[in-house]
């Protein structure tokens, strides 16, 4: 199938919350790892979400070149390609946006959608994420609102973020603090600010304690039933039943019972990045301790070519991370359930 049109992934969404099972969106940053991604969602036959952040971006333009946009068109038109021979959808979405990196991420992102839905084409992505968690919640909601507006003439949808996901993620640090739990408060001015569905589609990464990364069991204290508490408060106000399309971020090393209660409140959209990155390097890391002899040319031997082309371990790392995204759909109840 071809990447998502805005109404599939549209509906995508509609059905997700509707039926109670979230997307896993998995972060990439090669075409071997979308690849991977494009096999996992095929093998579970759940339809997904593949994204890039602002680093991804600008290791796919080449470390010699180390342009973002250049970086991110260059995937996005990759994955049009491939994505084609897989039966599901696929919508592509750029990753957290900080507000220094807005004119050399987001914005000309936007503008090429602009262009190419001016001249009658879908859109080059399907949604972006502004990052807003290291400003001033007022201000954030304020940028919020005016890139809200260019989304909408670009036919995409907004993700945008209140609250602080601790952890570090591509040099964007989140401090372990209160700012790690969103409140009714955060969420009332959110709806305020850019409406709840009127003034363009959006969804939100509201935090609940999340951390980008992976660490041991009780650092990191999850509380999903913030969730519910921003979607009764709006919802009540608003008179509208979970109101908020919810994100899930720094869910790696997250157990099933939280992931689950998070999706039965609205969350819509999980990302998965660390635990992919590890499926992916694994299998590598084995390659190499299992043919030291074959890819080193130690004590002056030749080696084994077959060892060192990267297709050999290439082809196990690809499989690892597959397997990965299976796990995740299953994990978020979205295996089985492809738009047909």
């Amino acid at each position: 199938m071809p990447i998502a049109t805005p109404e599939v992934y549209a509906e995508m969404l509609d059905r997700a919350k509707k039926e109670g099972f979230a997307f896993p969106a998995i972060n990439v940053t090669s075409s071997q790892t979308l690849n991977a991604a494009l096999r996992g969602f095929a093998e579970a036959e759940s339809d997904g979400i593949i994204q890039i952040s602002t680093g991804g971006a600008e290791y796919l333009s080449g470390t010699a070149v180390k342009d973002m946009v250049t970086g991110a068109v260059a995937f996005a038109e990759y994955a049009r390609v491939v994505a084609a021979k897989y039966p599901v959808n696929i919508a592509l979405h750029t990753d957290h946006c900080p507000k220094e990196k807005l004119d050399g991420f987001m914005r000309p992102l936007v503008k090429i959608s602009q262009e190419r839905v001016a001249k009658g084409q879908e859109p080059l992505f399907q949604s972006h994420m502004w990052d807003g968690s290291a400003v001033e919640l007022s201000e954030n909601l304020q940028i919020a609102a005016e890139l809200l507006e260019e989304c909408v003439k670009a036919r995409t949808i907004m993700e945008m973020e209140i609250g602080v996901v601790g952890g570090e993620e591509d040099g964007i640090v989140g401090e372990m603090n209160e700012k790690l739990y969103t409140t009714t408060g955060d969420a009332l001015a959110t709806a305020e600010a850019v409406g709840v569905g009127e003034k363009g589609r959006y969804i939100l990464a509201a935090t609940f304690g999340n951390v980008h990364g992976v660490y041991k069991p009780g650092h990191v204290k999850l509380r999903p039933q913030v969730l519910k508490e921003i979607q009764e408060a709006v919802g009540a106000k608003y008179g509208k039943e979970k109101p908020f399309d919810l994100v899930f971020h720094g869910g790696s090393g997250s157990s099933l019972e939280e992931i689950r209660e998070a999706v039965s409140y609205g969350v819509v959209k999980m990302n998965i990045d660390t635990d992919t990155q590890y499926a992916f390097t694994r299998p590598i890391a084995d390659h190499m301790f299992r043919n030291y002899d074959g890819v080193l040319k130690v004590d002056g031997e030749v080696g084994n070519k077959k060892t060192y082309d990267p297709r050999s371990y290439g082809k196990a790392a690809e499989a690892g991370m597959a397997a990965r995204v299976v796990r995740a759909c299953e994990d978020l109840m979205s295996a089985g359930k492809k738009l047909s």
